[in-house]
């Protein structure tokens, strides 16, 4: 296991600083409502960042990346304006940027002291009504400026639809290669536009579900050798690597509790499934459910109160929920098909599921009270989704029906969907939290 590059990118977390450097006006006067029937990409321009470094381009080129993949904004070609903004400091020429039809404007200027300290400092413009909207200055280690660029990424996202953005992340999940019937698969841990991929484990046996803590630190995943089935704690920054406990017959599907002191997974033996709970401060495990049915795939609430889950107790899979210590179970989904892989949003308003109705796949979500069901997606493999931190989006993975998994994006209305920035053949996402 090579740790590398990820405990360096961990360790980097640590270096960035942010101020607001400027106040900003009472509220935007151009907006994305992220909840009206359709959303018309907003245009906006995001020149090359001025300044020292050669990080200026780079940086700009993130932050176009993430905000055009979000389906809310429409980046624009602005490399011939005539204004090329070489000081931060110095208000736009706005008749030339208006001239683009860009409604928003994100400048900025990247200098790097003899310290080797970088320092960005970005604005964000309503070119219409020659408002700033936003200022802030960024400061880290020059090679952490992607980072800084997820960063400004979601603070303009916040700026323009009011809610929080999800750009400062990392997905792990589980890489494919090789041909279907000797399919290998490693752990892995990328940025969520996937850049700075890390492979975890060597591919000699199967990895499944990996799910991360509450604090981004750590990773829970399904190990699966010849000799049986394990679940695995990894602390990213330690790169320690341990067993939780030792169960007779297959582990798998486990999930952290919100506050991380927890895990959920379930156990198989003898052709029955049931659910338990580890605390991984005494080590001691509870068994929550004990229907004779496959009860797996738990999740917690955001509370930690509640989990979603799903069970075949009733003639085929479906969704249920019960209190975190087993009691009150009761029956969410009714709609024909198989409804399995619940997730809980973060947010807490939709529980997300994969439902399998005849030849066909769906991501979908429901209230957690199984009122206001909606299928997103539609293909020949659509499973496993996972939400991102803000509860507006979520991953997940597609198979063709040629073979060979790729990562997807659904937004909660179903109206974005697209081929997540990964290209290489993967399944089983998790989202993590926002990274401090």
């Amino acid at each position: 296991m090579n740790l590398k590059p990820l405990l360096a990118a961990m360790s980097a977390v640590l270096a960035m600083t942010c101020a607001a450097i400027v106040p900003t006006v009472a509220r935007a006067q151009i907006e994305v409502d992220i909840d009206k029937g359709a959303v018309k990409p907003l245009p906006v321009a995001i020149p090359a960042f001025s300044g020292t470094g050669g990080r200026g381009a780079d940086i700009s080129q993130v932050i176009s990346g993430n905000l055009e993949r979000s389906g809310l904004f429409q980046p624009l070609n602005v490399a011939n304006v005539a204004d090329k903004l070489t000081d931060v400091n110095v208000q736009p020429r706005f008749p030339d940027w208006q001239a683009t039809g860009a409604q928003a404007l994100i400048n900025g200027q990247v200098t790097v002291g003899a310290d080797g300290v970088l320092r960005v400092d970005f604005r964000l413009w309503d070119t219409f009504s020659q408002q700033q909207l936003l200022g802030l200055q960024f400061t880290s280690t020059a090679e952490n400026w992607r980072r800084v660029a997820h960063k400004i990424s979601d603070a303009v996202y916040e700026r323009l639809t009011g809610e929080k953005g999800y750009f400062d992340t990392r997905v792990a999940f589980v890489a494919e290669s090789g041909s279907k019937m000797a399919r290998v698969k490693k752990l892995a841990i990328m940025d969520q536009d996937g850049a700075n991929p890390s492979y975890i484990t060597d591919g000699s046996y199967i990895v499944m579900t990996p799910r991360f803590s509450a604090t981004s630190q750590e990773i829970t995943y399904m190990a699966l050798r010849p000799t049986g089935s394990s679940i695995y704690l990894l602390n990213l920054q330690t790169g320690r690597t341990e067993t939780v406990g030792k169960f007779p017959g297959m582990v798998f599907a486990p999930r952290f509790s919100p506050d991380g002191t927890k895990v959920a997974f379930s156990v198989e033996k003898g052709g029955n499934s049931d659910i338990y709970v580890l605390d991984l401060r005494s080590r001691a495990s509870t068994r929550i459910t004990t229907d004779p049915a496959i009860d797996t795939s738990p999740s917690f609430s955001p509370d930690g109160s509640k989990i979603v889950f799903n069970s075949d107790r009733g003639g085929q899979a479906q969704l249920y929920v019960m209190n975190a210590d087993g009691s009150g179970v009761r029956r969410i989904s009714y709609g024909g098909g198989r409804y399995t892989t619940p997730v809980w949003s973060p947010r807490g308003d939709f529980v997300a599921f994969t439902k399998q109705t005849g030849g066909q796949f769906h991501i979908g979500v429901m209230r957690p009270d199984g009122g206001d069901e909606r299928l997103l997606t539609t293909s020949y493999l659509d499973e496993g989704p996972t939400w991102a931190p803000n509860g507006r989006v979520l991953m997940f993975s597609r198979e063709g029906s040629s073979g060979g998994s790729r990562l997807w994006t659904v937004d909660v209305t179903g109206r974005i969907l697209r081929a997540a920035a990964y290209q290489g053949a993967a399944s089983d996402p998790a989202w993590s939290p926002l990274l401090d």
